[in-house]
């Protein structure tokens, strides 16, 4: 298996991030209907659903409007759901899209700056697909799903524990082109030296607990290799669908540290 490549960025004197992306068509499924984007500084995973053509429509056509966010050097959340609004008007115009559920989630995040001028993460999420942020060796999940499973747990009538066995696991509540538009929930992230954000499909956290995922992280610092090792993990487990992810670095240092970095903006 070829290794993915870790890219590298300095944003400014005092922080570089380091990225790769990787996805999988698994074990099982016979079409990848997940896609990602992984272009400094809007990072997103869009994992797609509706009939044998359906998701991969939905999901190439979500990421391809994004794309084009960041090549016009404009990337906030006006942009990103105007490009969302367009995406949804591709999705419905294809000619191999149906009307039975064509849609895609959508999750990641971009970076920016606060009100005091401080760096941070903007997370969106549209879905079931997932954001974790990985800080002093813990794991958090940032995004809340839009699901039914969630749902019941939000009100008390499941356990998360009941979550993985429960016959709506994967029955989601909203997503990009299946019906009318929702804006993402947004959440922001303040930066810390050593951050990691993990941007993943189900087909990772269906294979993956929380405590694998922070295993092969705490195994595998650069970016390339951890991606490498959970979807190796994924496959081993099953691979039941697609799986996709991004992982991301963070490097904070003081402005007059003189360090030097590679630089490519042209991530795929």
């Amino acid at each position: 298996m070829t290794e993915t490549t870790t890219q590298t960025y300095r944003v400014s004197d005092e922080l570089q991030l380091s990225w790769a992306g990787i996805t999988d068509r698994g074990r099982r499924r016979e079409n990848n209907q997940d896609a990602y984007l992984a272009a400094f500084p809007l990072f997103v995973v869009a994992d797609g659903m509706g009939g044998h053509a359906g998701g991969e429509i939905a999901s190439q056509s979500t990421v391809a409007r994004l794309a084009e966010v960041v090549e016009a050097g404009e990337v906030s959340t006006d942009a990103i759901e105007e490009a969302l609004r367009q995406a949804v008007e591709d999705i419905h115009a294809h000619p191999e899209a149906t009307d039975e559920g064509t849609g895609t989630t959508l999750t990641g995040a971009f970076l920016g700056r606060d009100d005091d001028g401080a760096w941070q993460w903007i997370v969106l999420n549209i879905g079931d697909s997932r954001v974790y942020l990985e800080r002093q060796n813990q794991l958090l999940q940032v995004t809340t799903d839009h699901s039914v499973v969630q749902e019941l747990i939000a009100s008390g009538k499941i356990s998360p524990e009941e979550a993985d066995g429960h016959p709506y696991s994967n029955v989601i509540t909203r997503a990009v082109g299946a019906s009318e538009l929702v804006p993402p929930d947004y959440v922001t992230v303040g930066l810390q030296d050593g951050d990691r954000l993990i941007i993943c499909s189900d087909g990772l956290t269906k294979e993956l607990t929380d405590y694998g995922i922070l295993h092969f992280l705490r195994e595998n610092a650069d970016p390339g290799a951890a991606v490498d090792a959970m979807v190796d993990a994924a496959l081993e487990n099953g691979g039941r669908d697609n799986v996709t992810m991004i992982v991301l670095r963070v490097a904070l240092s003081s402005p007059d540290d003189d360090s030097s970095s590679t630089e490519d903006e042209n991530a795929e």
